[in-house]
């Protein structure tokens, strides 16, 4: 199998293998207007196997997700066909429209326009929380 280097994106690489789609879910990214390579179950030193994912003339992607839905993730900026700087996302802070409370009585349930938004409860456990009703958040 052969993929091309791309001229300007962002490569993403070391992504648990298989979840290379959720991760594309999670940026926003639309795998039929964009474009991109998945590489998916490639073999990984560190990993065993892994997912790799390419995308090109990317301009507004949020990474800062990345922290929490792929860990090991290691981010290579591309521009002219060369990589430019490497970005090892971490855990962010907050997660603002990123993932929705699961507590049928939580307000952002009820209530139209509220954003969804956690704060990191505990690094150690990759634990967020619910701003409004403290529930704890599924990937």
């Amino acid at each position: 199998m052969e993929v091309t280097s791309i001229k300007d994106g962002v490569i993403i690489d070391h992504v648990e293998a298989g979840t290379a789609l959720t991760v594309l879910d999670y940026l926003n990214v639309n795998p039929s207007t964009t474009k991109l390579a998945l590489i998916m179950n490639a073999t990984s030193h560190a990993l065993g196997v892994k997912d790799i994912i390419k995308i090109e003339d990317v301009a507004d992607l949020n990474l800062d997700v990345l922290g929490f839905v792929a860990p090991h993730a290691t981010v290579n900026i591309v521009h002219g066909g060369q990589i430019v700087s490497k970005i090892k996302p971490e855990l962010p802070r907050r997660l603002i429209g990123v993932v929705k409370c699961k507590n049928p009585r939580c307000v952002t349930t009820t209530e139209t326009g509220l954003e969804q938004r956690f704060h990191l409860a505990s690094a150690a456990r990759r634990e967020y929380r619910c701003d409004y009703c403290d529930e704890e958040a599924e990937r």
